[in-house]
């Protein structure tokens, strides 16, 4: 894809965000009614007709919470004042319903392996032992990963020398040795990780090394982590990890990145540093909270574990309701996590509870009956007004990766932005990968 193309699409995403951040910038718990429904009425009315049972199910599907709600959105739009209502209206319809159904780029697709490709490898035969001591969803990611970095597969990757970025126990960077017969390099700060990656490479006979050391440390510039003749990789690199690898990978010239971001809202500053021009020279600040946006999305649900989830999102609400009117402050008051045994007891304990840790005193003619049922109406309110910003939680994903792939861009990379596996597998699925090209 051409510079121009992830230049206007960032643009394109950017206006977007920008125009409609009032259904999506927000703290749902701080809210005692819609806060947008004035501008938004169809919308408004679209998410109180949903049944409460809908909800959870809606927010699983991307594809359908998309087709539910963006009618009302869209013609909401259509009879505003916005000066910008028809452009708004295409980008809609383009970018949250591409978003929904392939979440990166519609025009970069992900040449998967054949089973008849993995049946000829011939590793496969003792790769149920390489991997018997790793989760199943994770060794799923692992090998859609480790596909998508093989020069075998990707003929435009160059074979170089591997370094794994915050390797934990190298799973990912011992089967790209084990596939591409090529050494590996895997940093990773926790000595008791490295300790056993080393003894499972060992174990396979693997030419993969570990380095203990810290990825935020200064770097030794006789001891450099990052080389020209290198391809660096790092999946689900959190937060500030991955823009670190992105910083000094670039900043080394490494010829060959290939990234799948993580937990965009695990960062050192409170509001997020943009890497690109274009970037930087947008009008949107985004804080620790609007960076969870992305992240908000469950796979697989267990009803039980959803069912007390809601509960305790209930009682939360409940007892702020409570202690705003203790305290006479109309302002949120963060309650420690709970033990889930604690919802196996009563809302009075659960009272009782918060108010010990909030050093607040709750007189025995509280009508606690009165709070859990606001509480209980309060999460009414909260899920549908986080549900109407989820329908932005993969356009503003793709705004942070678009940051990333413009600013590789700018230092000189042939960039591509795809998926390297199916969104059933992880929702985190982007894959960014990055080739130094010829000056």
């Amino acid at each position: 894809m051409s510079v121009i193309d992830y230049h206007s699409t960032f643009n394109a995403v950017d206006t977007l965000l920008d125009a409609l951040k009032p259904l999506w910038q927000l703290v749902a718990f701080e809210c005692d009614h819609l806060p947008w429904q004035q501008t938004f009425p169809q919308l408004a009315q679209k998410v109180w007709q949903l049944d409460d049972g809908e909800i959870d199910s809606l927010d699983m599907d991307q594809q359908l919470l998309v087709e539910t709600l963006l009618p009302s959105l869209m013609s909401d739009i259509k009879q505003s004042l916005l000066p910008q209502a028809d452009e708004l209206i295409s980008q809609l319809s383009w970018l949250v319903i591409t978003s929904a159904t392939q979440s990166v780029n519609s025009e970069n697709t992900v040449d998967f392996p054949s089973q008849e490709q993995q049946n000829n490898q011939p590793e496969n035969d003792d790769l149920v032992h390489f991997s018997a001591h790793i989760k199943g969803r994770k060794w799923q990611q692992i090998t859609a990963f480790s596909h998508q970095v093989d020069p075998k597969y990707q003929p435009l990757l160059p074979r170089l020398p591997i370094l794994e970025w915050c390797a934990g126990k190298g799973h990912l960077g011992r089967l790209v040795a084990k596939q591409q017969q090529v050494e590996v390099t895997s940093l990773e700060w926790q000595a008791s990780l490295c300790a056993q990656g080393q003894m499972f490479a060992k174990q396979w006979q693997i030419p993969q090394r570990f380095i203990c050391a810290d990825a935020f440390a200064p770097i030794d510039s006789s001891k450099p982590l990052l080389l020209i003749d290198q391809h660096a990789i790092a999946l689900h690199a959190c937060g500030d990890l991955h823009i670190r690898l992105l910083k000094l990978a670039t900043l080394a010239g490494t010829r060959a990145i290939s990234i799948s971001p993580c937990c965009y809202h695990l960062i050192e500053h409170e509001d997020y540093q943009p890497l690109s021009a274009l970037a930087k020279g947008s009008a949107l600040k985004l804080s620790k909270h609007d960076l969870q946006l992305p992240l908000q999305q469950s796979v697989i649900a267990n009803s039980k574990k959803q069912q007390l989830r809601n509960q305790e999102v209930s009682w939360r609400l409940g007892f702020d309701s409570l202690q705003r009117d203790i305290r006479g402050v109309e302002a949120y008051l963060p309650v420690p996590t709970i033990k889930k045994s604690q919802l196996s007891g009563s809302f009075s304990d659960f009272c009782q509870w918060a108010a010990n840790q909030k050093h607040l005193s709750l007189s025995s003619e509280i009508n606690l009956s009165h709070y859990l049922h606001r509480g209980i109406a309060r999460q009414r309110l909260t899920k549908r007004i986080d549900l109407v910003a989820h329908l932005f939680r993969r356009v503003l994903e793709r705004w942070l990766l678009l940051d990333q792939v413009c600013f590789l861009q700018e230092q000189g990379y042939q960039v591509t932005l795809a998926e390297f596996c199916a969104n059933s597998v992880t929702p985190r699925n982007a894959l960014i990968q990055a080739i130094k090209t010829d000056e």
